[in-house]
């Protein structure tokens, strides 16, 4: 049991190399009011003056204060155990801090404590920064406490407004330690119910599980009170007890009285006023309670401890493992972490990448989402006669029937209107252009490597700027395709299209063939207009279209009520215009009272007056509208189809296959100088991979010291 202070003072040197506040390790906290006699219960502990004295608050820093019981024989082993001379008292002490000084002083002890507090706090300030000092000597019982700043309400002279605030968040930061036992200094000269370090130690142990009270200044009560009740634990109990001590008083202090003396006083003191609980209570009867408290907590602690420790270890591994080891053959590195991102960038676009985006689509997903259903719904927004009124087109078949006057619908016309309208379908596919290269620009972010990123900075902006420049060269020429795409379709109008029916069907009604009166010949044409009228669209996707029909449907259904007219009507009648017969179909159309707008050639002949049309021109205009939205739907299908191929042709696909090697040509085939700048670590990394590194050999360390302690020592 003996070995297990010790061994906690070892974790404890050793996690506070790294200030490490992951760790809680077992511990003894002295809380107190200002004044309430801490420090003289530390130094009669000790048995030596060796603490800051006077005015308002004086311990400012947490003082970690490890006792360690050194019989005179083992003087000199215990000096080589910590490579430092071996000093003429048996009494002696090191600072943390102060590596390989011995100090023999005490009065100097006390001075270099004044001098580190106010080196780190300066002469006023709270710091959380302990100051860790190691006593030696064979008067004193093995033990480690904390020594924190007295309670205060009320700044004095120039310290802070706040410092009660600064005080209470200290003491509460050591004491939340569920592995500490708090001391709680309390004087027996006030009333022990308005105790504030009881108080506290309620807060964070409302059980009382882990807090033992210390009555101090017995002999400073008023005459005719006595502290019985109270250090039976009768007006609040304590769990761990509640142990009452004699202190010296300020003129002892002043007198330089020797602890010896003043521990003999205090053993009279009791045997005298308190005989039946004498030899529960003491400055010796509590140094060896806090030693067998603290030994037991230990061993409650220490298979816990253990369990954090391996935990932190294999954490910290990683963390380690995650910064990468130090850069020995950067050639070697560059072209790995190359390979690596471009291998990660491909990964992305195929769907294949280890770490799969959950949150949104990314990659090859948003690419196919962009050109199924992005793009596809911009298509299908394109009406095939918007901004063509009956005008334009009225306007057109004149424009292209000259100075003659035409006895069918001049072709040119239509072909002059629908490359209109199949021009309207460029902007779409060079927006889909554009979407898909913001994507594989966004690529970068999400792809592999970025640990290598945060590490070289310089790489990753390198890397950046030959990926962007890559997809920025490819760019103009995936665009010109998709005019080409469309100047394709521009460039032949081709009526005998296998998907053209609608031409047919008209041709056959305007020349009058004898299909109309035959069953078999009217059976063909349902069919046909049966095959037409299917979706052109997949209804799966869920999305229906605005009308009750498809638009390739209301042509076909509108066709064949014409051609069904002319068959209920049944009569040939014949009208000649000009000495020429027109076909029945011309005679048979319907007499629309619609009131259009047509060309009347008054003054310049530029002018407009609104009229109803005559049959002749709702007929024409009619067939035109009808040809230009079968033939446009034809071409908006193959629009729809080709434009995402050559985008991942001329843009997906290629800079696939091309990232690796541009990226070596542009970053790996340099000087280097040049691999040098490029792999300049982030100082940031390089910082956290040294407090990573240095905690994982703390850890390694602790662990080792825990694995000394045999199974028989912890029983």
């Amino acid at each position: 049991m003996d070995a297990l202070i010790p061994i906690l003072n070892k974790l404890q040197d050793v996690f506070n190399t790294v200030g490490s506040e992951n760790i809680q390790l077992p511990q003894i906290v002295v809380v107190g009011s200002q004044s309430a006699g801490k420090s003289s219960v530390l130094e009669n502990l000790v048995g030596r003056d060796f603490l800051p004295r006077g005015a308002g608050i004086v311990t400012r820093r947490p003082l970690t204060l490890q006792l360690v019981y050194t019989p005179v024989e083992d003087k000199e082993v215990q000096c080589q155990n910590l490579g430092v001379s071996v000093p003429d008292e048996n009494e002696f002490a090191i600072f943390s801090h102060i590596k390989g000084k011995v100090y023999t002083d005490f009065n100097e002890i006390r001075q270099e404590i004044e001098a580190e507090t106010d080196r780190l706090g300066g002469k006023k300030n709270i710091s959380h920064e302990p100051i860790t000092l190691k006593i030696y000597s064979p008067k004193v019982v093995t033990l480690t406490l904390i020594d924190l700043p007295g309670l205060t309400k009320i700044p004095v002279e120039d310290q802070p407004v706040d410092i009660e605030k600064q005080v209470r968040d200290l003491i509460m930061h050591y004491i939340s330690n569920p592995n500490a036992i708090i001391l709680a200094i309390t004087p027996a000269n006030v009333d022990f119910s308005t105790s504030e370090a009881v108080k506290f130690a309620k807060e964070v142990d409302p059980e009382g599980r882990r807090t033992l009270a210390v009555l101090t200044k017995l002999d400073l009560m008023d005459r005719g009170t006595d502290a019985y009740d109270v250090l039976c634990g009768r007006i609040i109990p304590v769990k761990l007890g509640i142990i009452g001590v004699v202190n010296r008083s300020q003129e002892d202090i002043h007198k330089k009285k020797p602890i010896e003396e003043a521990l003999r006083y205090e053993s009279a003191f009791l045997q005298k006023n308190y005989p039946s609980i004498a030899s529960r209570n003491g400055t010796s009867f509590l140094a060896k309670t806090l030693n067998r408290l603290l030994m037991h907590h230990i061993r409650d602690c220490l298979p816990a401890l253990k369990t954090r420790i391996n935990q932190m270890v294999s954490h910290f591994q990683t963390l380690v493992n995650s910064f990468g080891e130090p850069i020995e053959d950067k050639g070697r590195l560059l072209l790995q972490i190359i390979t690596k991102f471009a291998s990660s960038y491909c990964a992305t676009i195929e769907g294949t990448a280890k770490n799969i985006e959950v949150s949104e689509l990314c990659g090859g997903a948003r690419i196919c989402y962009i050109f199924h259903e992005t793009f596809a719904r911009a298509l299908e927004s394109i009406n095939p006669l918007d901004t063509l009124t009956t005008f334009d087109i009225l306007t057109a078949i004149r424009n292209a029937t000259g100075p003659r006057p035409a006895l069918f619908v001049p072709e040119v016309s239509f072909e002059l209107l629908v490359k209109r309208q199949i021009k309207r379908l460029e902007d779409p596919g060079l927006r889909c252009v554009e979407l898909v290269h913001e994507e594989l620009q966004r690529i970068i972010q999400h792809c592999g490597a970025q640990q290598e990123f945060i590490r070289f900075p310089r790489l990753h902006e390198k890397i950046v700027d030959v990926v962007t420049h890559l997809l920025r060269r490819r760019l103009p020429e995936t665009n010109r395709m998709v005019e080409n795409l469309v100047g394709i379709e521009l460039a032949y109008i081709n009526t005998k299209h296998p998907d053209f029916h609608e031409a047919g069907l008209i041709h056959k009604a305007l020349t009058g063939g004898d299909y109309i009166t035959t069953s078999t010949s009217s059976s063909t044409i349902s069919n046909s207009v049966q095959v037409q009228t299917k979706p052109q669209r997949d209804q799966s996707r869920g999305k229906e279209n605005r009308n009750d029909e498809s638009t390739l449907g209301k042509i076909i259904s509108s066709s064949r009520n014409l051609i069904q007219q002319h068959i209920t009507d049944g009569t040939d009648i014949e009208t000649v215009t000009n000495g020429e017969q027109s076909s029945p179909y011309m005679v048979n159309t319907v007499q629309s009272s619609v009131v259009s707008t047509s060309m009347a050639p008054v003054g310049d002949g530029t002018t407009i007056n609104a009229r109803k049309l005559s049959p002749r021109e709702h007929r024409d205009c009619e067939v035109i509208e009808r040809l230009i939205r079968s033939y446009f739907l034809i071409v908006r299908k193959n629009i729809q189809d080709t434009v995402p191929k050559a985008i991942m042709h001329f843009l997906v696909n290629f800079v696939k296959d091309q990232l690796q090697s541009e990226l070596v040509a542009s970053l790996y085939k340099t000087s280097i100088h040049e691999h040098d700048e490029l792999l300049d670590e982030s100082g940031h990394i390089a910082q956290r991979r040294k407090d990573a590194q240095e905690m994982l050999e703390a850890l390694h360390k602790a662990n080792q010291i825990i694995s000394e302690v045999r199974e028989t020592h912890l029983w």
